[in-house]
């Protein structure tokens, strides 16, 4: 099992002047914080105009700033918003290429495509061709980052002439691949595409292997052929997290971040909003009734060993993750900073899990790397064996760029 930390960038109102500044700067703490304890990835998101549920507008700069920081922890754009309405798939090819070269090849590449009308209206991106204009644009950025020169691509979505998209990414043939999954439709999406999956739908242990048995599944099948130049077979999910040796306390101080997570998420697709008068926090405060938190806990305590989560404690964290490992999950990643949570309390979390629960794992890591590796090789090969490859082309096809000053006039200005 493989541990990642998620960032959306929660600010819940009401705001003061200094808040996204200490946000950003706290999280960035917190990545390099993860990174001396051995945790393998962060994971950053992109929204636009999206208040309190996630100020993530720029994942590419937190992304570089967290790689100066920091020299093991792989780096996840975990979306990038890759519909060239949002991202010119140059421009995204050109981003993930520099970050990997300056962090020396730790990048990952989630794909996504926004759901909430504030994003797409935003843009201009019609809903009902998001999906495929997402899966489109990241295949030829895939391209972008491979070929040499990138021979071009003309379609409704986008059109580029042949260019050489510089740099090129320091992992070969380029960043791992995924996309951000929200049900077993988008897992079938993923696995048919190559992609790992990034599983932002909070599920149990035994939904968790039905997922999973989907999904490898379909990267075992004739279905599965990759967008891009190699197949990235992972079933990531989200959880909540929040440690500590007292049960209740760390149900108190991590699962109302968690349930305003899962309610602004909700209701920023599902209910109307105004653009800069959002009162989500408000709203979910109104909602939520403070004796669940104390049945929550209550149940909690009467559960004894039984319980497993990663609101708790680390034996009960230790038991939740052996539980998802054993059913086919590759990668648990902890959604920390949400709503109200605190920097301190974030940081005691990810120090007691580095220090108490991930050992465990990472010493397993290695073995069931190479075991997974072996077993899926056949199939990974069969999948690129089924790609029609974009084709390079000769030297004698790269058409010439003609000059944009005829030489006659641009030496008569020299003289």
């Amino acid at each position: 099992m493989k541990f990642g930390i998620f960032y959306e960038h929660q600010l819940p109102k009401p705001w003061s002047e200094d808040d996204e500044y200490r946000l950003l700067n706290e999280a960035l703490d917190q990545v390099e914080l993860a990174d001396g304890l051995g945790f393998d990835h962060a994971w950053e998101v992109e929204h636009h105009f999206l208040d309190e549920y996630s100020h993530s507008s720029a994942p590419e700069v937190f992304l570089a700033a967290a790689a100066a920081r920091t020299k093991n922890i792989r780096l996840g754009h975990g979306i990038r918003q890759v519909i060239p309405n949002y991202n010119h798939p140059a421009r995204t090819a050109e981003g993930l290429a520099t970050l990997d070269l300056i962090s020396n090849g730790r990048v990952d590449f989630g794909i996504g495509e926004g759901a909430t009308r504030l994003e797409l209206h935003g843009f201009g991106v019609p809903a009902k061709q998001k999906r495929a204009m997402s899966l489109e644009s990241a295949e030829q950025i895939a391209n972008m980052m491979v070929l040499d020169p990138y021979p071009g691509y003309e379609s409704e979505s986008f059109s580029m002439p042949c260019r050489n998209v510089l740099p090129k990414p320091r992992q070969k043939p380029h960043p791992p691949m995924w996309i951000a999954c929200t049900n077993r439709e988008t897992i079938k999406v993923a696995a048919r595409n190559g992609l790992g999956a990034l599983a932002f739908t909070f599920i149990d242990p035994d939904e968790a292997k039905a997922w999973a048995d989907i999904y490898y599944d379909i990267i075992k099948s004739d279905e599965c052929v990759p967008i891009g130049h190699t197949v990235n077979a992972n079933l990531a999910l989200v959880t909540g997290f929040s440690l500590d040796d007292v049960r209740a306390t760390a149900i108190r101080n991590g699962q109302e971040g968690f349930e305003f997570f899962g309610y602004a998420m909700s209701s920023l697709v599902t209910r109307d909003q105004v653009p800069g008068r959002t009162n989500l926090w408000g709203e979910f405060q109104e909602r939520r009734d403070p004796s669940v938190e104390a049945a929550r806990i209550a149940a909690a305590e009467a559960a004894g060993d039984d319980y497993s989560s990663c609101i708790g404690t680390p034996d009960d964290a230790r038991r939740y993750v052996r539980e998802l490992a054993e059913v086919g999950v590759d990668q648990l990643i902890f959604i920390q900073q949400c709503g109200r949570n605190r920097h301190a309390d974030i940081c005691d979390s990810l120090q007691m899990f580095g220090d108490r629960v991930l050992p465990e794992f990472q010493a397993e890591e290695a073995e069931r790397q190479r075991a997974k590796d072996a077993q899926l090789a056949p199939f990974i090969e069969a999948a690129l064996a089924r790609k029609e490859w974009m084709q390079p082309l000769a030297d004698d096809e790269i058409p010439v760029v003609r000059a944009s000053v005829a030489k006659v006039q641009a030496a008569g200005r020299l003289g």
